[in-house]
C-alpha cells in the first residue's frame, strides 16, 4: 500500500488500539479473510495491552501535567506501566535528562493510583 500524505497523526496506547482492531475485525466480519500483518497486530494488542483505553488516556492526562514528560513518554510508561524505579528509568534512558527521585516517585505514584 502506497501512502500519498499523512491526515493526521495520533499517539495511542495499546488498549486504544486493541479497541481499534476490534471495531475493523467487525467490520469484515464474514466478508473476508483478516490479512496476516493485520491478525498479528491484534495478537500483539491483545498480549500486551494493560487496562482499558478510557482510564489508559486519564492516566495519560495526569502524566502530561507533570513537567518531563512528553505525550509519546507518557503513552510508554502507560503501556508498559513500570513497577519500579529502573523499570521507569529504562524508559527515559534515550533521554538528555535524567529523573530525581522525587520525579520517579510522582511517576510511580500516578501509576499505581492509575
Amino acid at each position: 500500500m502506497i501512502v500519498k500524505s499523512i491526515r493526521k497523526e495520533e499517539v495511542l496506547t495499546l488498549a486504544e488500539v486493541k479497541e481499534l482492531l476490534d471495531q475493523i475485525k467487525q467490520k469484515r466480519a464474514g466478508e473476508e479473510e483478516l490479512g496476516y500483518e493485520l491478525r498479528r497486530a491484534m495478537r500483539h494488542a491483545e498480549l500486551f495491552s494493560r487496562g482499558k483505553p478510557e482510564e489508559n488516556r486519564n492516566l495519560i492526562e495526569e502524566l502530561l501535567k507533570l513537567e518531563k514528560i512528553t505525550p509519546n513518554i507518557a503513552v510508554k510508561i502507560v503501556d508498559i506501566k513500570p513497577a519500579n524505579k529502573d523499570e521507569l528509568r529504562a524508559i527515559y534512558s534515550k533521554e538528555r535528562f535524567t529523573l530525581s527521585e522525587e520525579e520517579l516517585d510522582k511517576i510511580l505514584d500516578i501509576v499505581f493510583r492509575g
